[in-house]
Protein backbone atom coordinates (compact mmCIF):
# COMPACT_ATOMS: atom_id res chain seq x y z
CA UNK A 1 0.00 0.00 0.00
CA UNK A 2 1.54 3.45 -1.15
CA UNK A 3 2.11 5.93 2.07
CA UNK A 4 -0.24 8.10 2.75
CA UNK A 5 -0.06 11.61 1.34
CA UNK A 6 1.41 14.38 3.92
CA UNK A 7 -1.32 16.06 5.98
CA UNK A 8 -1.89 19.90 4.90
CA UNK A 9 -1.92 20.84 8.44
CA UNK A 10 1.25 18.69 8.69
CA UNK A 11 3.08 20.47 5.31
CA UNK A 12 2.32 23.65 7.12
CA UNK A 13 3.48 23.22 10.50
CA UNK A 14 6.46 21.58 9.56
CA UNK A 15 7.42 25.17 7.29
CA UNK A 16 5.85 26.66 10.06
CA UNK A 17 7.77 25.38 13.05
CA UNK A 18 11.11 27.28 12.82
CA UNK A 19 9.62 30.67 13.08
CA UNK A 20 6.26 29.86 14.86
CA UNK A 21 7.73 31.07 18.32
CA UNK A 22 9.30 34.35 16.45
CA UNK A 23 5.83 35.06 15.04
CA UNK A 24 3.43 34.13 18.47
CA UNK A 25 6.21 35.59 20.63
CA UNK A 26 3.36 37.73 22.33
CA UNK A 27 1.09 34.85 22.81
CA UNK A 28 1.26 34.04 26.83
CA UNK A 29 -1.00 31.81 28.20
CA UNK A 30 -0.18 32.14 31.76
CA UNK A 31 -3.24 35.42 31.84
CA UNK A 32 -5.76 32.31 30.45
CA UNK A 33 -4.74 29.76 32.38
CA UNK A 34 -5.76 31.76 35.35
CA UNK A 35 -8.79 32.21 34.21
CA UNK A 36 -9.94 28.74 32.73
CA UNK A 37 -8.44 26.82 35.46
CA UNK A 38 -11.04 27.73 38.15
CA UNK A 39 -13.55 27.30 35.74
CA UNK A 40 -12.32 23.80 35.54
CA UNK A 41 -12.19 23.39 39.17
CA UNK A 42 -15.58 24.36 39.55
CA UNK A 43 -16.97 21.36 36.45
CA UNK A 44 -14.73 18.66 38.59
CA UNK A 45 -11.24 18.87 37.69
CA UNK A 46 -9.29 16.47 39.60
CA UNK A 47 -5.57 15.17 39.23
CA UNK A 48 -2.77 16.60 37.71
CA UNK A 49 -2.43 14.60 34.38
CA UNK A 50 -2.74 16.86 30.94
CA UNK A 51 -2.43 15.91 27.27
CA UNK A 52 -1.94 18.29 24.91
CA UNK A 53 -3.43 17.22 21.79
CA UNK A 54 -1.36 19.61 18.98
CA UNK A 55 1.08 21.04 21.38
CA UNK A 56 3.41 22.66 18.68
CA UNK A 57 6.29 24.06 20.56
CA UNK A 58 5.29 23.18 23.47
CA UNK A 59 3.91 26.94 24.72
CA UNK A 60 0.84 25.44 26.21
CA UNK A 61 1.97 22.58 27.65
CA UNK A 62 5.27 24.25 29.50
CA UNK A 63 3.28 26.22 32.46
CA UNK A 64 1.17 23.00 33.07
CA UNK A 65 4.74 21.60 33.83
CA UNK A 66 5.54 24.45 35.92
CA UNK A 67 2.63 23.80 37.95
CA UNK A 68 3.36 20.57 38.63
CA UNK A 69 1.18 18.13 36.12
CA UNK A 70 2.19 15.18 34.53
CA UNK A 71 2.01 16.11 31.09
CA UNK A 72 2.14 14.25 27.55
CA UNK A 73 2.04 15.65 24.30
CA UNK A 74 1.71 14.75 20.57
CA UNK A 75 1.48 16.81 17.63
CA UNK A 76 0.80 15.82 13.60
CA UNK A 77 4.11 17.89 12.52
CA UNK A 78 7.40 16.15 13.34
CA UNK A 79 9.02 19.50 13.08
CA UNK A 80 7.04 21.03 15.90
CA UNK A 81 7.84 18.05 18.38
CA UNK A 82 11.51 18.11 17.95
CA UNK A 83 11.57 21.65 18.92
CA UNK A 84 8.74 20.65 21.87
CA UNK A 85 11.54 18.24 23.21
CA UNK A 86 14.39 20.23 23.22
CA UNK A 87 12.68 22.82 25.65
CA UNK A 88 11.06 19.80 27.92
CA UNK A 89 13.34 17.46 27.29
CA UNK A 90 12.30 14.23 29.50
CA UNK A 91 9.71 16.09 31.62
CA UNK A 92 7.24 15.39 29.08
CA UNK A 93 6.46 12.73 26.87
CA UNK A 94 6.10 13.61 23.28
CA UNK A 95 4.58 11.98 20.20
CA UNK A 96 3.57 12.69 16.58
CA UNK A 97 0.32 11.72 16.32
CA UNK A 98 -2.72 12.78 13.85
CA UNK A 99 -5.44 13.94 16.36
CA UNK A 100 -7.81 11.76 14.45
CA UNK A 101 -5.73 9.07 15.05
CA UNK A 102 -4.62 9.31 18.02
CA UNK A 103 -3.13 5.94 20.14
CA UNK A 104 -4.01 5.53 23.63
CA UNK A 105 -1.50 7.18 25.64
CA UNK A 106 -3.53 7.38 29.12
CA UNK A 107 -6.64 8.25 30.97
CA UNK A 108 -5.58 11.59 31.63
CA UNK A 109 -7.75 14.18 33.76
CA UNK A 110 -7.42 16.51 31.65
CA UNK A 111 -7.87 16.65 27.64
CA UNK A 112 -7.19 19.81 25.64
CA UNK A 113 -6.23 21.01 22.17
CA UNK A 114 -5.47 24.84 21.95
CA UNK A 115 -5.17 27.74 19.63
CA UNK A 116 -7.59 26.82 16.90
CA UNK A 117 -5.47 23.29 15.95
CA UNK A 118 -9.13 21.65 15.90
CA UNK A 119 -9.95 24.00 12.88
CA UNK A 120 -7.42 22.45 10.14
CA UNK A 121 -10.04 19.94 10.22
CA UNK A 122 -11.81 20.03 7.04
CA UNK A 123 -15.53 18.81 8.02
CA UNK A 124 -17.67 18.40 11.18
CA UNK A 125 -16.99 14.27 10.25
CA UNK A 126 -13.41 14.34 11.00
CA UNK A 127 -14.39 16.70 14.20
CA UNK A 128 -16.46 13.79 15.16
CA UNK A 129 -13.69 11.63 14.83
CA UNK A 130 -10.90 13.82 16.42
CA UNK A 131 -13.04 13.95 19.52
CA UNK A 132 -13.75 10.43 19.73
CA UNK A 133 -10.05 9.63 19.77
CA UNK A 134 -9.84 12.06 22.65
CA UNK A 135 -12.64 11.11 24.87
CA UNK A 136 -11.03 7.51 24.65
CA UNK A 137 -7.27 9.01 26.37
CA UNK A 138 -10.10 11.05 29.39
CA UNK A 139 -10.44 9.83 32.44
CA UNK A 140 -13.93 9.12 33.67
CA UNK A 141 -14.14 12.09 35.94
CA UNK A 142 -11.85 13.53 33.19
CA UNK A 143 -12.52 17.36 30.93
CA UNK A 144 -12.06 18.14 27.53
CA UNK A 145 -10.95 21.45 26.79
CA UNK A 146 -10.44 23.03 23.33
CA UNK A 147 -11.11 26.42 21.35
CA UNK A 148 -11.96 27.13 17.65
CA UNK A 149 -12.15 30.20 15.98
CA UNK A 150 -15.01 32.40 15.06
CA UNK A 151 -16.50 33.86 12.34
CA UNK A 152 -14.99 36.89 13.94
CA UNK A 153 -11.41 36.00 13.40
CA UNK A 154 -11.79 34.88 9.67
CA UNK A 155 -13.01 37.90 8.52
CA UNK A 156 -10.49 39.94 10.59
CA UNK A 157 -6.94 38.09 10.82
CA UNK A 158 -7.18 35.07 8.04
CA UNK A 159 -8.95 38.29 5.88
CA UNK A 160 -5.93 40.72 6.60
CA UNK A 161 -1.99 41.28 6.22
CA UNK A 162 -0.10 40.53 9.26
CA UNK A 163 3.66 41.43 9.77
CA UNK A 164 5.94 40.59 12.59
CA UNK A 165 9.40 41.57 12.66
CA UNK A 166 12.51 39.64 14.96
CA UNK A 167 16.27 39.47 14.28
CA UNK A 168 16.19 41.45 11.43
CA UNK A 169 13.50 39.02 9.42
CA UNK A 170 10.22 40.17 8.59
CA UNK A 171 7.31 37.28 9.12
CA UNK A 172 4.07 37.99 6.66
CA UNK A 173 1.11 36.29 6.87
CA UNK A 174 -0.95 37.32 4.01
CA UNK A 175 -5.30 35.89 5.38
CA UNK A 176 -7.19 35.27 2.05
CA UNK A 177 -10.73 35.01 3.92
CA UNK A 178 -13.71 37.81 2.15
CA UNK A 179 -14.67 40.21 4.85
CA UNK A 180 -17.87 38.28 4.73
CA UNK A 181 -16.82 34.84 5.27
CA UNK A 182 -19.35 32.65 5.49
CA UNK A 183 -20.54 29.97 8.38
CA UNK A 184 -19.03 26.32 7.58
CA UNK A 185 -16.71 27.94 5.34
CA UNK A 186 -12.88 26.94 4.53
CA UNK A 187 -10.43 29.84 5.20
CA UNK A 188 -6.97 30.26 3.88
CA UNK A 189 -3.92 31.94 5.07
CA UNK A 190 -0.35 32.27 3.39
CA UNK A 191 2.57 32.91 5.59
CA UNK A 192 6.01 33.40 4.52
CA UNK A 193 9.66 35.35 5.65
CA UNK A 194 10.18 37.75 3.20
CA UNK A 195 12.78 37.00 0.37
CA UNK A 196 12.90 33.27 1.21
CA UNK A 197 10.44 31.33 -1.07
CA UNK A 198 11.02 28.11 0.05
CA UNK A 199 9.42 29.65 3.94
CA UNK A 200 5.96 29.80 1.75
CA UNK A 201 3.43 28.04 3.04
CA UNK A 202 -0.50 27.43 3.32
CA UNK A 203 -3.10 27.47 6.13
CA UNK A 204 -6.21 26.32 5.87
CA UNK A 205 -9.09 25.90 8.63
CA UNK A 206 -12.70 25.35 8.63
CA UNK A 207 -15.20 27.27 10.64
CA UNK A 208 -17.33 24.97 12.89
CA UNK A 209 -20.69 27.04 13.91
CA UNK A 210 -21.80 26.06 17.78
CA UNK A 211 -24.70 23.52 16.50
CA UNK A 212 -22.09 21.54 14.35
CA UNK A 213 -19.66 20.98 17.23
CA UNK A 214 -22.41 20.72 19.96
CA UNK A 215 -23.71 17.60 17.24
CA UNK A 216 -19.97 16.22 16.85
CA UNK A 217 -19.56 16.83 20.59
CA UNK A 218 -22.78 14.21 21.07
CA UNK A 219 -22.04 11.88 18.38
CA UNK A 220 -18.59 11.53 20.08
CA UNK A 221 -20.25 10.47 23.38
CA UNK A 222 -19.66 13.37 25.23
CA UNK A 223 -21.55 16.00 26.70
CA UNK A 224 -21.05 19.88 26.63
CA UNK A 225 -20.68 21.38 29.81
CA UNK A 226 -20.19 25.19 28.85
CA UNK A 227 -19.24 27.10 26.01
CA UNK A 228 -17.76 30.35 26.44
CA UNK A 229 -16.31 33.26 24.46
CA UNK A 230 -12.64 34.80 24.60
CA UNK A 231 -12.02 38.06 23.50
CA UNK A 232 -8.59 39.81 22.86
CA UNK A 233 -7.61 39.87 25.83
CA UNK A 234 -8.13 36.05 26.93
CA UNK A 235 -11.47 36.90 28.55
CA UNK A 236 -14.36 34.27 29.00
CA UNK A 237 -17.40 35.51 28.64
CA UNK A 238 -21.00 33.70 28.54
CA UNK A 239 -22.50 33.28 25.86
CA UNK A 240 -20.75 33.16 22.76
CA UNK A 241 -21.22 35.63 20.39
CA UNK A 242 -19.35 34.89 16.58
CA UNK A 243 -19.30 38.38 15.73
CA UNK A 244 -18.16 39.72 18.86
CA UNK A 245 -15.55 36.86 20.54
CA UNK A 246 -12.22 35.69 18.67
CA UNK A 247 -12.45 32.31 19.70
CA UNK A 248 -15.39 29.47 21.19
CA UNK A 249 -14.27 27.20 24.11
CA UNK A 250 -15.53 24.10 24.39
CA UNK A 251 -15.93 22.32 28.19
CA UNK A 252 -17.03 18.84 28.59
CA UNK A 253 -16.87 15.30 29.66
CA UNK A 254 -17.98 11.60 29.06
CA UNK A 255 -21.54 11.41 28.94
Amino acid sequence: MADRAPDPAQLAYDAFAADYDDFTETLDYEPWLVEVLPRLEDWGLAGKGLLDVACGTGKSLIPMLERGWTCSGCDISPAMVRIARKKVGDKARLIVADMRHLPRLGSFDLVWSLNDSINYLPDPGQLEMALCAMRENMADAGLLVFDLNTLLTYRTFFAERHVVEHGGRRLVWQGEAARDQASGSIARARFEVEGETSGLHVHQQCHFPETKVRAALDAAGLETLDVLGQDDDGGLHRPLRELDHIKALYIARRR
